[in-house]
């Protein structure tokens, strides 16, 4: 018993503390008389809990304080609604939609890949003298990118102008030969075969001529090979070998690599369903192709877009057996070489133009039980009905849909407060074409008229 008195200052500082937050959250303001009863039970039960003897009968008395402060709080939720007066109308936010012609784009995955790519090796055998170019920069057409040591090649170059210059100088004694040949036949001076036999010589001097050019010719292009120059302009790579390493033609090891990357080239996937789809819809007339000429944008791993808009070069004529895919390439200007080959993009490809097209924002659909969009709208009673809807492209924060009349009201705004067939309080919005958010609240519609949704052209990535 005496354990028992000891701990009732406890429960009666507990239930003081409870009573004073509730006085401070205005529990006891709603109603003089109903604040003077409920600070008075509360007061009494505060005695009793003094007078109790055991600890059965303190913990029944702080349990009864308890619950007065309770009842308390459950009146005033009772008072704050006036009896007999109707419920007040939900608040909810709407946007006006109005046909309107969209560009039907798909958002695709994509790599980026150099225009061309030059593998560097040698065509000739030496040693690397030189290396003529700096790493990671941009070289030029024809720019020399190695020397290789030339005195070999230089030496035979010049034996084979050398031999050329014999063969040249064994040509005119045959051709006087002949001449001479010619003009003592016709006085049968000598014999027929004399002659036959200077003409042969004759020719194999001009032929001998002819490979002595062809060795030249031969010497010069190796000579030529040992400086290896660069085939074709772009940015080059790091060097695989150094100067003093022996090389050789044709090698395995390559010297360095350079790709063009202005332009660029973008590797795109799509499948092959979304193709049939998009012929369906352009044969069935709801989908329009927009021109020959089919521009692309894209998205980098940033998340920026890419400040040039490409063209779509080519498609693939097979698809994949393995992925069900097929490859499209687009190109795009590179000037401040910002595009590296291997970067991962998203491709946004124009597929035509839907005209007389309805956009739902995102945020007004969601689901029933059975898994089906469905939209809330605003009747002409200002009353609220949910339609089921049949969902289309993404078109930025939208949905392409179906089956929407023009000058219906969709709630974006307030729509876990607004029940079928319930009247609310519209308040027409404004959203943001970039975040779908609420950007700007109107005046109620019966002090303006509903606007439109959006521009008279909406043209945005879809989602694959």
């Amino acid at each position: 018993m005496i354990k028992a008195r000891r701990q009732l200052p406890e429960l009666n500082d507990f239930i003081s503390a409870v009573v004073e937050s509730l006085r401070r959250l205005r529990v006891f303001e709603y109603s003089d008389s109903v604040a003077v009863n409920r600070e008075q039970d509360v007061s009494h039960c505060l005695q009793a809990s003094h007078r109790a003897v055991t600890c059965r009968t303190a913990i029944l008395a702080g349990g009864l304080a308890l619950a007065v402060v309770l009842t308390a709080g459950a009146d005033l939720a009772h008072a704050q609604v006036p009896p007999g007066g109707p419920a007040p109308r939900a608040e909810v936010g709407f946007v006006v939609l109005h046909p309107q012609s969209v560009a039907i784009t798909a958002e695709l995955p994509g790599r980026t890949a150099a225009s061309l790519v030059a593998e560097v090796r040698p065509q000739v055998n030496g040693i690397i003298r030189a290396r003529l170019f700096n790493e990671g920069g941009e070289v030029k057409l024809g720019d020399p990118l190695y020397q290789i040591d030339p005195a070999t090649y230089q030496a035979a170059y010049d034996s084979t102008q050398a031999a050329l210059a014999k063969a040249e100088a064994a040509v005119p004694s045959a051709e006087t030969k002949v001449e001479r040949y010619q003009s003592l036949i016709k006085q049968n001076a000598v014999a027929k075969q004399d002659l036959d036999d200077a003409n042969a010589a004759l020719a194999q001097a001009k032929a001998a001529v002819a490979v002595a050019k062809a060795d030249v010719e031969t010497a010069k292009i190796n000579l030529d090979y040992t400086t290896i120059r660069a085939p074709i302009g772009g940015r080059i790579d790091k060097s695989s070998l150094t100067q003093g390493a022996l090389v050789t033609a044709s090698q395995s090891t390559l010297l360095t690599t350079i790709r063009t990357i202005e332009p660029i080239n973008v590797d795109i996937t799509q499948s092959s369903r979304r193709l049939l789809d998009l012929r369906a819809a352009i044969d069935a007339g709801r989908i329009k192709i927009s021109g020959d000429r089919i521009k692309v944008r894209l998205k980098l791993e940033n998340s920026e877009i890419y400040a040039y808009t490409g063209t779509l070069a080519f498609a693939e004529a097979n698809v994949s057996q393995t992925t069900g895919t097929f490859t499209l390439r687009a190109q795009f200007p590179n000037p401040q070489r910002l595009l590296l080959p291997g970067m991962y993009v998203r491709a946004f490809i124009e597929q035509g133009i839907a005209e007389n097209s309805f956009l739902m924002p995102q945020r007004a659909v969601g689901h029933n039980t059975k898994g089906q969009a469905t939209a809330l709208f605003i009747d002409k009673d200002n009353k609220v009905e949910e339609r089921v809807l049949q969902l289309g492209d993404v078109v930025g924060t939208s949905w392409l849909v179906q089956g929407i009349t023009d000058g219906d009201r969709v709630i974006v705004d307030g729509t876990q407060r607004a029940r079928p067939g319930a009247q609310v309080q519209p308040v027409e919005v404004i959203l943001d074409e970039t975040t779908g958010e609420v950007r700007e609240r109107k005046q109620t519609t019966s002090e303006a008229e509903p606007a439109s949704l959006g521009p008279a052209r909406t043209s945005a990535p879809s989602a694959n």
